[in-house]
């Protein structure tokens, strides 16, 4: 892959790259074709990345259909899928590990230790075999998105991420391979985490300035279902993720909610004056 790489870019072709871990849904193609508009060749990865699950976590029955994959990516034009095994990107005795200080101890690293530390490593990995000119990734993993562009920053990747809008279903749950894990009620009831970031919306556009009145608010709304139990509700800056006293400039309102053994994240960027 790689060295298919470094001979397309000394053709002076535009590398675009997806990252993903599979089970592809809607919202990894609309990612897929924001990079083939942007790009000359689209390269998208599939990779279910070990380091980035703890040991509770869901990593043996995380979904995987790699001949549904390569379906999807095929009638969206991809010219490379690279696949690669474990034992290729952590061979015997890899040692080498990437740590975005800071952004990754808050909101989800304080609730998944060491999930970003893995992100951050496979990421730097694939940029290094891929190459990309462009890489596109979905806001609905927000912090994730704050971490990935520091790193490419600090590390001078010389590459321009992209940062595409959260794709939902009518109801507006985010789209999630792990919704796959929900059942019917849950899935009914999940829809309650966009009705409470509709509801920050609204009080923020009626001139509440107060994180700590729209959070009680949003907990009030989401634990009016049953099934929900919330892991966490916060609204910090949108670069450094600090949490805020008063809401001013970019924010971001972010919750993470478990529906028994699903764990589900969502979140809006807004501005605030």
């Amino acid at each position: 892959m790689q060295k298919i790489c470094i001979r397309l870019k000394q053709e002076g072709k535009i590398i675009g790259f997806v990252p993903t871990m599979g089970y592809l849904h809607e919202g990894h193609l609309s990612l897929m074709r924001i990079a083939k508009k942007k790009s000359d060749v689209l390269v998208v990865s599939i990779f279910v990345n070990p380091t980035q699950f703890g040991p509770q976590e869901d990593f043996q029955r995380y979904p995987r259909d790699l001949a549904r994959d390569k379906r999807l990516i095929k009638k969206i034009g991809c010219d490379f899928l690279f696949s690669p095994s474990i034992k290729d990107m952590y061979p015997q005795g890899y040692k080498t590990y990437v740590d975005v200080q800071n952004l990754t101890k808050v909101l989800e690293g304080a609730s998944r230790p060491g999930h970003f530390r893995g992100v951050t490593t496979v990421v730097a990995k694939l940029f290094n075999i891929v190459q990309p000119d462009i890489a596109v990734f979905g806001q609905k993993d927000a912090q994730q998105a704050v971490v990935l562009e520091k790193m490419v920053d600090d590390l001078d990747y010389g590459m321009k991420m992209i940062i595409a809008p959260t794709v939902r279903e009518k109801n507006g749950l985010a789209l999630s391979s792990r919704n796959l894990y929900l059942s019917s009620e849950q899935r009914k009831q999940a829809k309650v985490l966009y009705q409470a970031l509709r509801l920050a919306k609204v009080m923020i556009k009626k001139g509440e300035r107060n994180p700590s009145k729209i959070i009680s608010k949003m907990r009030e709304l989401i634990n009016k279902q049953p099934l929900p139990q919330v892991d966490y509700i916060a609204i910090t800056d949108a670069k450094s993720l600090e949490p805020l006293n008063r809401l001013k400039g970019e924010i971001i309102i972010s919750l993470a909610v478990r529906f028994g053994k699903t764990r589900l994240i969502d979140n809006i960027k807004r501005k605030v004056s």
